[in-house]
């Protein structure tokens, strides 16, 4: 319960009237106060999580176009040896021209399947770099994101074993 004391008025009933003080008035204000000083980290700390999300992100999506343009060029060959050669150059090709910083990336092709009317399958791995967010959010200097893509190969389409 908070104590209020009342002032009396000036001798002749003249002057301001009577009003009441809170005893605890020397909080007052000291929420606002923490407001501001909190917001600011606060929206400072959602804006660097939501560019690192965005970077992950487009990152995720550049990496499952290069895939994709992997299997698409490896489809396109006549023969095994020459859809690994074509899948190989297609990723390295999509990544540089992406601007995803990979370090080490890997590509695997399966030409099990190499036959009209077959699939040719092709995966995409990379290393990104996280260093700059490391200490931040404790994740780790770097994470490894993979993608896979297939793409028929045509039915009419001469192969060579």
């Amino acid at each position: 319960m908070i104590r209020t004391r009342e002032f009396s008025r000036p001798a002749g009933g003249r002057g301001r009237p009577a009003r009441r003080v809170s005893a605890g008035r020397g909080d007052h204000g000291s929420v606002a106060a923490e407001i501001a000083i909190a917001v600011p980290v606060l929206v400072s700390v959602l804006l660097f999580v939501s560019v690192l999300v965005a970077r992950g992100v487009d990152a995720r999506l550049r990496l499952d176009d290069a895939a994709h343009q992997a299997a698409r060029g490896a489809s396109l060959t006549r023969n095994p040896t020459a859809a690994t050669l074509a899948a190989q150059q297609a990723a390295t090709t999509a990544l540089a021209h992406a601007g995803i910083d990979c370090a080490d990336p890997s590509v695997a092709i399966d030409t099990s399947d190499f036959t009209p009317g077959g699939v040719v399958t092709v995966t995409v791995s990379c290393r990104l770099d996280l260093s700059y967010a490391a200490a931040l959010l404790a994740t780790g200097d770097q994470r490894t994101l993979t993608a896979t893509a297939s793409s028929p190969i045509d039915v009419y389409r001469a192969v060579t074993p």
